[in-house]
Parts: C-alpha cells; sequence; structure tokens
C-alpha cells in the first residue's frame, strides 16, 4: 500500500466517527431543547391554573360580600342563613369556588373562599365588618365652605377617655375652588378632594391649618336611603303652642309646620323612639323649634325640603345619635338649618344643599350635595356614629384583614 492509499484508508476511518459525534450531539441537543419544551409548557399550564384557582377564590369573595349586602336589605337581619356556595363554576373558565360565610361574634364575619381550577387550589381568608354613612365630619358631593375661624374636631359621645381622633373633611368635586376654607380654619385631621383632584386647585386656602391635604383613592358612594314602609297619619301643624309625639305616632305626614302665633310653635319629641316620613316639606316659623327630649330619638326621612325661619331649627337634648336626618329625595333638595343652642345629630343627604347658621356648636356628622357654615360656633364630629348595626340605614360591608393561603 503507498502512501496516498494509506492517508485515504484514515480518512475514510475518521470520518464514521465524527458524523455519528455529530448525530450524538444533535439527538442530545433536540432532546434537551424538547424536554425544555415540554417543562415550560408544564409550568405554563401551571402557572395558568394557578392564576384561575387564585381568580376563582377572588370571585368567591366577591359572590360572599355581596351576597351579604343584598341580605342586608332583607329586615330583620337573620344570622341563621348566611352565604354559602359549592363548586360554582368561574364564567369562561374551567374554575371552579366555593365560599362560606360564618359569624364571628365581636369582630364581624369571617369569610373563606376556595378556588380551584386543574389541581391548583387558593384559599382566601378575609373578615367582613359593617361601616356606615357617618365615617366622615364632613362630607359634600360638590362645594363646601367653612366661616373664618371654625374649629373642625372629634370627640367620642360613647367613651370620654378616646380623645385621639382625627376627622376628615372632605368634597368630592374636582372643580376649581369647590371647598373654601377661610382664614383661621382649623381641621384637626386631614383634608381630601375628589378622586383624581389636585388639592392645590380644588381647595382655596384663605389662611387655615391641618394635618394633611390628599386626594380620594376613589371617590365614596352615597346611596340614597330607603324610607321605612309606615302608616300614612296626614299631616302636622303646630301653631303657637307645644305639642308632644311619641313611639305612637310614628308614621309617614306630607308635611310638617311649625309656626309661631302668640308665642312660638314647638314640637316635642319625647317618650322613645320616633320615626318619621315626610313627603313634602318641613317650615319651621320665627323662633319655632322641634326639640328632641332627654332620652328619646327622632329618625327623620325628608323629600322635600326644610325652611327655617329666625331663631328656628332643630335642638337635641341628647348626644348626636339620637338625631338622625336622611335626605331621600331623588332631586335636589334645600336643608336651612338654624337653632339657639347646639345642633346635635347626624345628617346624610346626598342630594341637599345645606346651610347651617347657629349660634353655638355643631356636633355629629354631615354628608350633603353642597355645605356653608355661615356663622355661629365650631364643628364637633362625632365618632361614635361610627357604631352601627345591621338595621341601620346605608350600612354596608367592607373586606378587611385580607389573606391567602
Amino acid at each position: 500500500m503507498n502512501r496516498k492509499q494509506w492517508l485515504k484508508s484514515k480518512r475514510a476511518g475518521f470520518s464514521l466517527p465524527l458524523v455519528m459525534f455529530v448525530i450524538v450531539i444533535a439527538f442530545v441537543m433536540g432532546n434537551g431543547l424538547l424536554n425544555l419544551g415540554f417543562h415550560r409548557r408544564i409550568f405554563a399550564v401551571r402557572t395558568s391554573s394557578e392564576i384561575a384557582a387564585r381568580s376563582a377564590a377572588d370571585a368567591g369573595v366577591t359572590k360572599a360580600l355581596f351576597e351579604m349586602n343584598q341580605k342586608l336589605k332583607v329586615k330583620p337581619w337573620d344570622n341563621s342563613t348566611l352565604p354559602e356556595e359549592t363548586d360554582e363554576i368561574l364564567p369562561n373558565t374551567d374554575a371552579t369556588y366555593s365560599y362560606k360565610v360564618t359569624a364571628n361574634p365581636g369582630s364581624g364575619y369571617a369569610v373563606e373562599s376556595i378556588g380551584r381550577s386543574g389541581r391548583e387550589q387558593k384559599i382566601i381568608q378575609c373578615t367582613l365588618v359593617l361601616k356606615g354613612p357617618f365615617e366622615y365630619a364632613l362630607l359634600t358631593k360638590k362645594d363646601l365652605v367653612l366661616k373664618s375661624d371654625t374649629l373642625v374636631q372629634g370627640y367620642n359621645s360613647g367613651d370620654p377617655f378616646d380623645t385621639d381622633i382625627e376627622v376628615l373633611v372632605t368634597t368630592q368635586s374636582t372643580e376649581f375652588g369647590a371647598m373654601i376654607l377661610n382664614n383661621g380654619v382649623e381641621v384637626d385631621g386631614d383634608v381630601l378632594v375628589g378622586a383624581g383632584g389636585n388639592v392645590n386647585t380644588v381647595i382655596k386656602d384663605l389662611g387655615a391649618t391641618m394635618h394633611k391635604k390628599y386626594s380620594l383613592l376613589q371617590n365614596v358612594e352615597l346611596p340614597l336611603a330607603t324610607p321605612p314602609a309606615l302608616e300614612s297619619k296626614g299631616s302636622i301643624t303646630v301653631k303657637g303652642k307645644t305639642s308632644t309625639i311619641g313611639p305612637g305616632d310614628s308614621g309617614q305626614y306630607s308635611m310638617i309646620d311649625v309656626k309661631r302665633g302668640t308665642n312660638p310653635g314647638i314640637l316635642e319629641v319625647s317618650g322613645g323612639d320616633v320615626v318619621l316620613y315626610v313627603t313634602g316639606n318641613i317650615g319651621l316659623g320665627q323662633d319655632c323649634e322641634i326639640i328632641i327630649k332627654e332620652g328619646a330619638s327622632l329618625t327623620l326621612y325628608l323629600d322635600g325640603d326644610m325652611i327655617a325661619g329666625n331663631s328656628a331649627g332643630i335642638n337635641n337634648e341628647n348626644d348626636p345619635s339620637s338625631l338622625k336626618l336622611y335626605g331621600t329625595s331623588t332631586g335636589e333638595q334645600s336643608l336651612i338649618l338654624k337653632a339657639k343652642s347646639d345642633i346635635l345629630g347626624a345628617i346624610y343627604a346626598p342630594n341637599a344643599n345645606i346651610t347651617v347658621l347657629a349660634k353655638s356648636d355643631i356636633r355629629g356628622s354631615l354628608i350633603a350635595k353642597s355645605f356653608e357654615l355661615k356663622n355661629g360656633g365650631d364643628f364637633y364630629y362625632d365618632e361614635a356614629l361610627r357604631t352601627v348595626t345591621t338595621e341601620d340605614d346605608v350600612v354596608r360591608f367592607v373586606v378587611i384583614k385580607w389573606r391567602e393561603l
């Protein structure tokens, strides 16, 4: 064998192992890529299932919250039939959710929601508590005006030792100059404007002091209160004398008209809890008053307006929770509140333009379309108004203490 033949035979022997090596490498790489793709697909499926399970668990909490708030519309409240669902299908997915609401005396209601998708499961536990309409000292949809040197401060009529109370003064408007705080106004808490609003343009600050200024994350829902079904009893008219009503006089009235004669007309509420639904107006002549006597309470639903003469108004001899006035008109209302002494009460009238002229202080909480404090004393928010029950008006459940397992 000459040298050329020998070299040729060596090249042929070397090529075969090289080809085999390349084939093995290609096979290993291909197999690796296939495995990588397979594992990525498994990971994607698992991640998708986790997301679907979490979404299903979230949907269970949302459904439980909705059902609890729907249940509030049925009076009286019944703890024995709380919302519960098993294996409800999450729309447009193969995921399901189950939830159960249980009562926890003293701490609200516990919700456990379980979402399932494929082999994945997510559990969410949270607590529902009641919130009422009187979480704010002052809350308006539109304009809010405080006179010079007004102090807005908090206290707690239910706990005199609770002195660390920060108030919230809020307009939901984002319009220029919607809130006017005149010189010397002092807010012992925060001042808020509507979601997305600029505090520097919405608030016309003429020399006020406060803790912080900021905008709401989202505006507060202000549904109308629903008057109860009460027996129709005509109208209430008092002229130049004192007339007394009690729990037996609770009912629906077309109007309340308290007039001055030789003496001022006075309508006294006495003897317990009185509920009035007035479909028309309330008129109070000069020096005339509605007086809520000690130990009594008045819950007033008003479709119309309140028109008060000089030194006229509603006076409450109890803590603010003993007077609750709900504006129930779907249209605009006007409430002019005047009083010879302190005004004590909670007013929820989201469609009302309210003007207060009082010779003394205001204690309670006020929610309105617009509010102007023209003269008189200071405004003291009563934190005790935050304590509500399932039988109160305009209450709702909200979620707190959320955790995922």
